[in-house]
């Protein structure tokens, strides 16, 4: 992404055309009203009561009124000078009044666009784009507002000139809800299942211990102040927030398969989004099984997708999930999906040394790693067990790296580093096991981009015969018995 500033004077943009593209198009015109809205709505909660004490009702009111009008005009004027345009391979986005921003994103650079409706942009039938691109440390360019059928064909046009995917595959959808024409639907998450899984959460499970603490407080003390009450109330609610927003998150959770072989994913209540995401962005599949979920044999599933953040799970700005509850027979469908001739149920590792209990005592056993024919398998965990599949053709770097403890042990971990943010890790292998796998790694990483002979260094030895599917590859120095 190129970034300008120039110097400029207050002027209608207008709209022109190009000879290299469309002609310059501006957002919504009710973008400044629902903009004008939220400035609004943080302007009078940053007011006090004290405020509307000292001023009165009617004075309050004239001071919030001129307040509301203020943010109108800010944001119409900057709405007026906003605008975009896709220029041959680019979307060119102009923004500002006296200082002009000129933002020009290259969309081969593009990984993914997001289709978000919140809820003001539901009640106005209006939607919002987010681009995420390589590199990035955080959504680039969101154009709020559209109206939903130009967000879907916009959305559809940039991911068509990304070169993602061939311009007849994927039809535009006049609305998220209805789909993409064709699309083949894959797994839908229940409600209920998704109210259950909260409930079994720590905070869950805290919250009658919390409360029964106050109210034997209160009882033992016989009264209770506004400031305690007031605390109390903001704890509980802290406590019940997170729980609350993943609901609200992946609510009505849908997920299917366009024609092009992209994956739509499609989840919200109070903000519905809508992703396209390309599986040859998938940089690695991450399955987690919390403690209490495992009474149901429950897990979840999480993508690190070039461009985005990894985000953990709950962390409502994060656009990585491919599951949000479910159990083992719809991860194995959906992980083969994502990545094809994988099969969850197969997928043993090896356990690393047995002097490694020395740093581990108790989580030895939750220790693990494992080659396949395309994947690089690791696992670890105490209490929440954590599962990572990296693809060699996603591979980045490889690292070996040695704590103190670490070389009095004769032990090293290896971390196979993705573009999709956090990496696989082998921990506390065996020195001599540590730099072999490295070295493997490198080859098959090599080996799956079809980097030609002549590239590769003269010592690194041929291609081994891959291994049956569902079995370890039987490689020198993994012949320690494999673990489920």
């Amino acid at each position: 992404m190129t970034a300008t500033e120039t110097p400029g004077q207050p002027g209608q943009p207008g709209r022109h055309e190009s000879a290299e593209g469309t002609g310059r198009q501006r957002l919504h015109p009710l973008s400044p009203l629902l903009h004008g809205a939220k400035s609004l709505f943080v302007i009078v909660a940053a007011l006090s009561w004290q405020t509307l004490n000292q001023l009165g009702p009617v004075h309050f009111g004239i001071v919030v009124l001129v307040l509301a009008v203020g943010a109108l005009i800010f944001s119409l004027i900057s709405w007026w000078n906003t605008g975009y345009q896709v220029v041959a391979r680019e979307l060119r986005i102009n923004e500002g009044l006296v200082w002009r921003r000129h933002r020009a994103i290259p969309l081969d650079r593009l990984q993914s666009v997001e289709l978000r409706r919140p809820l003001l942009a539901q009640l106005t039938g209006l939607a919002e784009l987010r681009l995420e691109v390589v590199g990035g440390s955080k959504t680039e360019a969101p154009l709020a507002y559209l109206s939903v059928r130009e967000a879907a064909a916009l959305r559809e046009r940039l991911l068509d000139l990304s070169g993602r995917t061939p311009e007849s595959a994927v039809a535009p959808s006049a609305d998220p809800a209805a789909g993409t024409p064709g699309a083949a639907p894959l797994f839908s998450v229940r409600n209920r299942e998704l109210l259950i899984s909260q409930l079994l959460t720590p905070q869950a499970f805290l919250l009658p211990i919390g409360v029964a603490w106050v109210i034997t407080q209160f009882v033992m003390e016989g009264s209770w102040t506004f400031i305690g009450i007031a605390s109390t109330v903001t704890a509980m609610a802290g406590v019940l927030l997170q729980p609350i927003r993943r609901v609200l998150r992946d609510w009505s959770f849908r997920l299917a398969r366009d024609p092009g072989g992209r994956l739509l994913l499609r989840y919200g209540l109070t903000e519905t989004r809508s992703q396209v995401v390309p599986l040859h962005r998938v940089q690695a599949v991450r399955i987690t099984w919390p403690f209490l979920w495992r009474l149901n044999g429950w897990l979840y599933l999480q993508l690190d997708v070039a461009g985005y953040d990894a985000p953990e799970h709950g962390n409502d700005t994060g656009s990585d999930r491919l599951l949000p509850v479910g159990d083992q027979h719809a991860a194995r469908f959906l992980i083969g999906t994502v990545l094809p001739g994988v099969d969850l149920t197969t997928l043993a590792t090896s356990p690393p040394p047995e002097r490694v209990r020395w740093l581990h005592p108790i989580g030895l056993r939750f220790l693990g790693a494992g080659l396949y024919p395309d994947v690089l398998v690791t696992r670890e965990g105490r209490v929440s067990r954590e599962m990572t599949l990296v693809p060699y053709a996603r591979l980045q770097s490889v690292r070996v790296t040695q704590g103190p403890l670490q070389r009095l042990l004769r032990l090293a971990t290896v971390y196979a580093d993705a573009a999709g943010g956090r990496s696989a890790v082998a921990r506390d292998r065996d020195v001599a096991e540590a730099w072999a796998l490295a070295d493997e790694l490198v080859r098959r990483a090599r080996r799956a981009r079809r980097v030609p002979p002549s590239s590769a260094p003269a010592a690194d030895p041929p291609p081994a015969a891959p291994a049956e599917p569902g079995q370890p590859d039987d490689d020198p120095f993994w012949q320690r018995p494999a673990r489920a």
